[in-house]
């Protein structure tokens, strides 16, 4: 993750079904800032001319009221174009063009909006950004999973809502105003690109109403309501036969009726154009047009609304009003992000620039990012970390090995500076280096050559994986296997090692390295996903003990004989047994793993032990209540139940070894069997840093009718009745919860 290098501006760049290729903002080149400046930009509401007249311009008025001044004062045909995201410009009102499409998927939310607020002070960027990615890593083989936190919806929920005040907080902590505006996608149950023939434009998800409510929309529910998110993005997907920017009851229904956004509904770049022509869910463009501001989007990325809005409101099929309601939402995010308030420079953060942007903080936070999001997987006798002193040669091999822009994913942004995994131990230790592949497909293996150098090392890393080439966007995998010839090239060269090897994998989505985990020549894998630019320097300070790990799987890593039977397709999250389809995820998934959701070693053993947690709850009810009288097994979550339906559990973790570090508690929770419910589910998670043979004390508050409920077969919410198991690691104690 390209922290301090991590905002980017598509610019006109389409991501659907015409993607070109993408407009990288050089912002660690100071000369760009100093040559572009601000002089040579137009400001709405600036300085100068008639703009104090307009009441759209006068500060001392509400949002709403500025907004209604301005749509008033626009024909028909400016306030269509008004609906696109290359917004067009009104001369004669002094508005100048906008761009609403700009990119910050992979980064740290405070320090993208500070970067963010730089650039476009001096016209590099624009305020708003279609980030975060909350979609759920469903199925290992999608080639965009490495743009999410992973399969669990909690998890999910917690780092979008999170990513999303990071983005748009103010330091005055004012709602009303925007750092930058965030927006998270791709709204929803979507997540296949191309997989063997299967399309993203036309694949329809079949979802059932329980899997819909308790796997993909909690991500999107908690955005809204939790992190206040200025927008959601639709997909290109339908869901149940319609298309999701055309389907009123997920957009107006859901995100602005039950879950009151503030802010607009974008669509993902041409998705009207793809209901229209691959889906073929209209017959003409103004149908397709109507059909998706009806629904209650307000901005389309692409050219679709520009062309066709006004016929369909010339057709009846659309009536202004409904074009007045959906640029409102688009001004009234502009309105909070200062885009009506004149020259940024004499505005909050008009004092960002150049100097803001690479600072040496934020590259450090790039490494250290990198270090937290590494995984230890295996240590054999505790092998690592290895000794800077002892080691006086070091093999260095694989594809991997000695990359850069791999290491950043995609969506990416242009890096302050690299330093790729060669570089990083090379610093640390003599190196010799051999790729062994051409490229990650490794059609062809140097295995000779690569083992020679292994039998005279006195350790030997081998950095495999993949890169945009394999798992990307509108491409997903067909197995889970290293690509190509790298299982034979990892095999032979631990087979001719001379001292111990750490198999290292890039990459967005899990392996079936089943032969890895049991060889005993590989004492040790870690997983370091795209680790961003520092990602060289932060796998070198792991390795050598310099950092102690502490990350965890964000998703399962399964054997390819899941997959074998398993289509990308099929959406149902729960088992059948009668089919013999296992389920998804680890929270529903019953067959066996490679690695679990969660796995993730130290270089020091953390014990856990429970200071105090209750062992029932009991849940008020009216004295005529059904369940008085009969044998409930769950009941409704209803607001006034809930209220003061918390408890406390409190855990002391203690480091048992000799290294400091820190260690992340996952609190989990296995409810009754009713409702076909998860075998567990995450309830919580805490990071703690605690000094070797010291113990921490670590709080949940744990929301009985939030944390302890689960969703029936008709998507509602029920709190489940009877034994819930609380465990962390090998640690459990049973809940009874009771009416």
């Amino acid at each position: 993750m390209a922290f301090s290098s991590s905002v980017q501006n598509r610019g006109l760049q389409n991501r659907g079904a015409l993607k070109g290729s993408s407009v990288l903002l050089c912002f660690s080149l100071c000369y760009i800032f100093l040559c572009l400046g601000v002089s040579g930009q137009s400001f709405a509401c600036g300085d100068g001319g008639n703009a104090s007249s307009f009441g759209f311009c006068d500060k001392s008025l509400g949002a709403d009221a500025r907004v209604a001044d301005l749509v008033k004062r626009l024909t028909l045909q400016e306030k269509i174009t008004f609906l696109v995201n290359s917004a067009g410009s009104v001369s004669r009102l002094g508005i100048p063009k906008y761009e609403w499409w700009s990119e910050a998927l992979h980064a740290i939310g405070r320090v993208v909006s500070t970067e963010a607020r730089a650039m476009y002070n001096v016209g590099l960027a624009g305020l708003t950004f279609w980030s975060p990615n909350i979609n759920i890593f469903r199925d290992p083989r999608w080639g965009r999973g490495q743009e999410t936190p992973g399969e669990d919806p909690l998890l999910t929920s917690k780092y979008g809502s999170g990513y999303v005040r990071g983005l748009q907080q103010t330091d005055s902590g004012d709602k009303d105003r925007l750092k930058v505006a965030a927006c998270c996608k791709h709204y929803t149950a979507y997540d296949l690109d191309n997989w063997k023939g299967q399309e993203r434009y036309t694949f329809n998800a079949v979802v059932t109403k329980q899997d819909l409510d308790d796997t993909f929309q909690p991500p999107f529910k908690s955005c809204v309501l939790d992190g206040n998110v200025a927008s959601v993005m639709c997909s290109y997907n339908q869901v149940n036969g319609t298309p999701t920017c055309a389907d009123p009851k997920l957009l107006a229904g859901v995100i602005r009726g039950e879950w009151k956004l503030n802010g607009y509904i974008v669509t993902d770049c041409d998705s009207i154009d793809v209901y229209y022509k691959n889906q073929h869910y209209t017959k003409t463009p103004e149908e397709a047009a109507a059909k998706a501001i009806l629904a209650g989007l307000d901005l389309n990325c692409g050219s679709f609304l520009g062309k066709y809005t006004e016929g369909a409101v010339k057709g009846g099929l659309l009536k202004e009003a409904a074009i007045d309601k959906a640029i409102s939402n688009n001004f009234g995010t502009l309105m909070r992000l200062g885009f009506f308030d004149g020259n940024p420079s004499k505005q909050p953060y008009g004092n960002l620039g150049p100097k803001d942007v690479c600072t040496a903080e934020n590259q450090e936070l790039a490494r250290e990012t990198a270090r937290q999001g590494i995984v230890l997987l295996k240590n054999t006798a505790g092998t690592l970390p290895l000794s800077p002193t002892a080691i006086k040669s070091l093999a260095v091999i694989g594809p991997n090995g000695n990359v850069t822009k791999t290491m950043i994913g995609n969506y990416e942004g242009t890096p302050c500076k690299y330093t790729t995994p060669l570089q990083g131990l090379t610093a640390i230790v003599p190196t010799t280096f051999l790729a062994g592949c051409a490229n990650v497909a490794c059609g062809t293996a140097q295995v000779a050559d690569a083992s020679k150098l292994a039998a005279s090392a006195d350790a030997t890393v081998l950095i495999v994986g993949e890169d945009q080439s394999i798992e990307t966007e509108s491409h997903d995998r067909t197995d889970l296997y290293l690509p190509g010839q790298q299982t034979l090239l990892v095999t032979e060269v631990a087979k001719a090692s001379k001292g111990p090897v750490i198999l290292v994998i890039m990459s967005g989505g899990g392996f079936d390295i089943s032969f890895a985990k049991i060889h005993d020549k590989i004492c040790c894998i870690l997983w370091v996903g795209y680790p961003g630019e520092a990602g060289g320097a932060a796998i070198a300070d792991v390795i050598f003990g310099y950092y102690n790990p502490s990350g965890r799987l964000p998703m399962t890593w399964y054997p390819q004989a899941y997959v074998d039977k398993v289509p990308m397709t099929n959406m149902n999250m729960r088992p059948d047994p009668s089919t013999g389809y296992p389920g998804r995820t680890y929270r529903f998934y019953t067959g066996d793993t490679v690695y679990a959701f969660g796995d993730g070693m130290s270089y020091s053993t953390f014990r856990h032990r429970l200071v105090r947690a209750p062992t029932q709850v009991s849940i008020p009810l009216d004295e005529d209540h059904v369940c008085r009288s009969s044998s409930c097994k769950s009941l409704d979550v209803v607001e006034e139940r809930c209220q003061n339906l918390a408890f406390d559990i409190h855990l002391g973790v203690k480091n048992m070894g000799r290294m400091s570090g820190s260690h992340t508690v996952l609190l989990f929770s296995s409810p009754p069997s009713v409702h076909n419910a998860p075998k567990k589910h995450l309830l919580g998670f805490e990071k703690v840093f605690i000094g070797s043979q010291t113990e921490a004390l670590v709080k949940f508050n744990v929301d009985v009718c939030k944390h302890l409920s689960v969703v029936d077969e008709l998507g509602n919410r029920k709190v489940a009745l009877g034994e819930h198991v609380l465990h962390v690691g090998n640690l459990k104690q049973t809940l009874s919860v009771r009416i």
